[in-house]
């Protein structure tokens, strides 16, 4: 069984010698030492290969290898931190359309999934598909009670062909890391990694379906959008079972006129849904281009597919927002340090190189208007800094800019005058005031209460055990004895300052939470006296003792 897969990927191997030799990459079969797979190494290349671009070359490559590199491809042009722009245009175009697989191949799977005869679920089921992809297909139906369906079957085996490929994958990526250069620069392993992870999430219908219901309950809170409802007793891990809309895509320009749709007003609505997914749900669409939007007679905008989403968890929402803060401020250190908040620097980074860039970033940007600000651009530049650098932008992050980008093309080509920050300022604004908003903030201080006492109770346990290594000699110090008694001296006033710290701190969260607490209405025996003013007095005490202690301490270090 292992010689027959060994063998299997030896052939997987030599087909991507052979695509790789045809378009002009043979340099990377001859430094990985795969010759022998590829005889006649340049008989194999393409005789145009060298007219087109290096994104072109790499979309035929991978339309060569087949389904698991296509969406692979597709997966990558998602990040414009790891590729350049011209790369990420070309792999856009990947084509997804193969041919549909047999009918009676969908009818065992969806009966195999489901447990059930085909017509005991179905009242009708039409064989021919409506849409065919390298996963899966969409075939039209209609359940008992009359509601017409969209149902999405996997491919058969495509499970394994992925699995079999990602594992192969994963093993040329250790080998390039090994012999080349820039394949560990850019850790090709961890990339490799996190798009096969994508992928997998890809592949589960179930998972699918769980988004539809989330931008389902999105969809309450706001007007003109919706997602066509699910139908999760008919949702597994390789079928989703959907509501069968129609409506126009907002591709189609020419059928938006013809039905006296305003796209202006389509367009405001549009942002104003993927600003709202974005800035306040933290809970977006991964891939919004124009075949995923339908539009309907009424002027409700349709999102569809839900395989593809982005995530911004509330560290990520308050980095990206200091990020803008520091743009605005023209703070390059700012910047910086929120990159590194949201990335992973290397340690061997030119820090003076990286400010230069930061700085004409900054440059570029701080005396344009708003309205003349293209995201598409600001964000592709801030990714070229973090690609230039090799600062590992979180895929979080990547997704988000990705969106944002698929955003403004499809909102410029709806309408090329249409303002993409009147959408989002006030959102901006929401989200800026929510950072800073003291009861929020107060709030944070109370549910990090219990790591502040799981800290003091851990103090008393660490000294003691410092105190046990001490005495056991293990932790040497070189100290002579006239030294000894000032050093103890010094350690006594700090442990003392420490503790002072402490109180203060446990004063000031409780000072918070009775804040909280009057903001909110809440009555205690306490708010029958003036315990906020008389705190807040004595806090201003415990400052002004503490600011006394380091001016005397300052002063004893002059002498």
């Amino acid at each position: 069984m292992q010689i027959r897969k060994r063998i299997r990927q030896l052939k997987r191997y030599r087909k991507i010698a052979i695509a790789l030799v045809r378009n002009g990459f043979g340099f990377i079969v001859h430094d990985l030492d795969l010759l022998e797979l590829v005889p006649f190494l340049r008989s194999n290349e393409r005789h145009d290969v060298h007219k087109k671009s290096i994104g072109e070359r790499i979309r035929l490559i991978l339309e060569e290898l087949g389904p698991t590199f296509v969406k692979l491809g597709q997966i990558a042009s998602t990040r414009p931190d790891l590729l350049p722009a011209d790369v990420i245009s070309a792999l856009e175009q990947l084509q997804d359309q193969v041919p549909p697989f047999h009918s009676d191949e969908v009818v065992e799977i969806v009966e195999d999934e489901l447990g059930d005869r085909l017509q005991h679920v179905f009242l009708d089921f039409e064989l021919v598909p409506l849409a065919s992809a390298s996963i899966g297909q969409v075939h039209q139906a209609t359940l008992h009670d009359g509601t017409q369906v969209a149902v999405k079957v996997q491919r058969p085996r495509i499970q394994e062909i992925i699995e079999t490929d990602l594992g192969m994958l994963a093993e040329f990526a250790i080998l390039a890391e090994k012999r080349l250069e820039w394949a560990r620069d850019y850790r090709l392993t961890e990339i490799v990694h996190e798009l096969a992870r994508s992928l997998h999430a890809e592949l589960d219908y179930s998972a699918e379906a769980r988004n539809g219901e989330k931008f389902a309950k999105q969809c309450k809170h706001l007007q003109h959008v919706r997602v066509p409802s699910l139908f999760l007793k008919y949702c597994t891990r390789r079928i989703l079972t959907m509501e069968y809309v129609t409506g126009i895509k907002l591709s189609d320009h020419a059928g938006l006129m013809e039905t006296g749709h305003n796209r202006t007003e389509i367009a405001r609505q549009f942002a104003s849904v993927i600003f709202h997914q974005v800035l306040i749900e933290g809970f977006f669409h991964g891939d919004p281009h124009p075949g995923n939007v339908l539009v309907q007679e009424d002027g409700d905008l349709i999102l569809l597919d839900f395989g593809m989403v982005g995530r911004l968890s509330d560290a990520m929402k308050k980095h990206f927002a200091l990020l803008v803060i520091a743009l605005r401020n023209q703070s390059s250190r700012g910047v910086i340090r929120a990159i590194g908040k949201m990335g992973i620097v290397p340690d061997d980074v030119d820090d003076a190189a990286l400010r230069l860039d930061v700085d004409e970033l900054r440059d570029k940007y701080i005396h344009v208007p708003l309205s003349q600000v293209h995201i598409g651009e600001a964000v592709n530049d801030l990714f070229r800094v973090a690609r230039d650098h090799r600062i590992r932008i979180p895929s979080e992050l990547t997704m988000l800019g990705k969106t944002l980008l698929t955003m403004e093309g499809v909102v410029t080509a709806l309408d090329p005058e249409f303002s993409i920050f009147e959408i989002a300022e006030p959102y901006g604004r929401r989200l800026f005031k929510e950072q800073f908003n003291p009861i929020r903030i107060g709030r944070q201080l109370l549910d990090d209460i219990p790591e502040f006492f799981d800290l003091l109770t851990e103090v008393p346990t660490s000294l003691r055990n410092l105190l046990t290594q001490l005495q056991r000699g293990k932790i040497r110090i070189e100290v002579t004895a006239p030294e000894l008694t000032k050093f103890l001296h010094k350690l006594d006033r700090v442990a003392d300052k420490v503790s002072f710290s402490i109180v203060l701190l446990a004063f000031s969260i409780l000072m918070v939470g009775l804040i909280i607490g009057s903001s909110i209405g809440h009555k205690t025996t306490l708010t029958r006296f003036p315990v906020i003013e008389m705190g807040l007095g004595i806090a201003v005490l415990f400052v002004l003792w503490l600011v006394f202690e380091m001016i005397k301490s300052l002063r004893s270090k002059q002498r």
